[in-house]
Formats: C-alpha cells, structure tokens, sequence
C-alpha cells in the first residue's frame, strides 16, 4: 500500500468523534491508507488501536491492512486469531497457553489457537456500527458491511453483507460497472484530482471519469 501518514487527526471543525485513522495509529502491524475514517461517539476514537484491534498480540506478527477512504463505524472489532481456540484437539481448552501449569513446552504456545492470518480491508469499504471482522479476513474494494454483522469469510468486492454469520445480500452494481470501477482505482489519484471529480462520481458519470483518469492532474 502506498501510504503517506495523514498529518491531521480531524477531518471536521469542531467533531472530536471522528479521525483519520493513519493519524493516530502507533503499530507498526496496522496500516491504514489516507483519508480513511474511523467514528466512535462512545469512546475517544484515538484508543482505536486499545478498543477495536482486539486479541493483537506481538507473538504472531499478525497484520491489520485497511485501504484508502473508508468508513468505520463506531464499535467495529477486529478479531485475531489469538481469540480463537484450535479446533485440531479433542479440546477446545488452551493448555498450551498454560504450559507451566500443565509442564509443556513455551515454544508450543501458538498450537493453543488456529491462525488464519491477516485481515485485508480494501479501499471505499464501508463497515457498519459494531460490525466484527474475524482473522483472515479479506474485504474487497467498495463492499459494505451491514451493521453488527460477524464477518467469518472474504467478501468480494462491491458486494454488501449482512448477519450472523455475515452472508450476502447483493452486489452494489452490475458485473460490467465492477470491473470498470476495480480498474479506475479513483481512491489512488491525487486529492485535486478526486476533488474535480466527486460530481461524476456522485452522479455514476463512468465514461466521463476515464477520460479524466488519463489527464495528469
């Protein structure tokens, strides 16, 4: 990800709810691409990596990648595998996390979960209020994800889920619109160049955004 660490914490005048992301990120595991957006009006949105990447420990190294431009509502979880319990054993106990306990190795700790390894978000993904994203995850471009919904498998792109565990429910446009968006790649142009654009892309103007995308703004 081509990432450049936005400098301002708040996007709006006045709204302490809401930050870009990348601003108030410390783990060097988590990147976060520009102008992505994170909302809590429980708690101070700037505990993001406390409140929300949950179970993240050094052990495993495991990474959090979100894209460019997306909307993260309060409450979303990001759940890694040291949460899970492996299913491999005839018990779901975490002996190996107590290995003194029970006289085993330390360096057999990790068998005490199954690791399913990062989560991927992509870019223009919107995730609603309390939705749970599970490790190993991985969000397509433009997909959406419904309020307090568990999210257990990868959603493709443009694709809107919802539920528990979360399933689809539609794509946001037709097959031929979702190609032709997945090679645009508006959120990687410049911010002057997006900014000359936001009415074609309000209004679906797709033919008049490719002949912009050619200009070198």
């Amino acid at each position: 990800m081509n990432q450049v660490m936005m400098t301002k914490i708040y996007p709006r005048t006045g709204d302490k709810q809401t930050v870009y992301l990348n601003a108030v990120i410390n783990d060097t595991q988590i990147e976060v691409g520009d102008y992505t957006i994170y909302n809590d009006f429980v708690a101070d949105p700037l505990l993001f990596e406390k409140n929300n990447v949950l179970y993240h420990y050094p052990i495993h190294r495991e990474k959090l990648i979100i894209g460019k431009f997306c909307s993260i509502a309060c409450g979303t979880k990001f759940l890694f595998n040291c949460a899970n319990h492996t299913l491999k054993s005839l018990s779901t106990y975490t002996f190996p996390l107590f290995y003194e306990e029970w006289e085993l190795k330390k360096s057999n700790i990790t068998t005490a979960w199954d690791n399913k390894g990062d989560i991927v978000i992509g870019n223009d993904v919107w995730i609603g209020y309390e939705a749970v994203i599970m490790a190993g995850v991985h969000i397509g471009d433009g997909a959406i994800i419904a309020a307090r919904a568990v999210v257990t498998k990868d959603v493709p792109p443009y694709t809107i889920v919802g539920g528990t565990p979360a399933k689809e429910i539609r794509k946001r446009f037709d097959a031929e619109v979702i190609q032709q968006l997945l090679k645009l790649k508006w959120w990687d142009w410049s911010a002057d160049k997006i900014r000359k654009c936001l009415p074609y892309i309000a209004e679906r103007k797709m033919d008049e955004l490719f002949t912009i995308k050619k200009d070198r703004l």
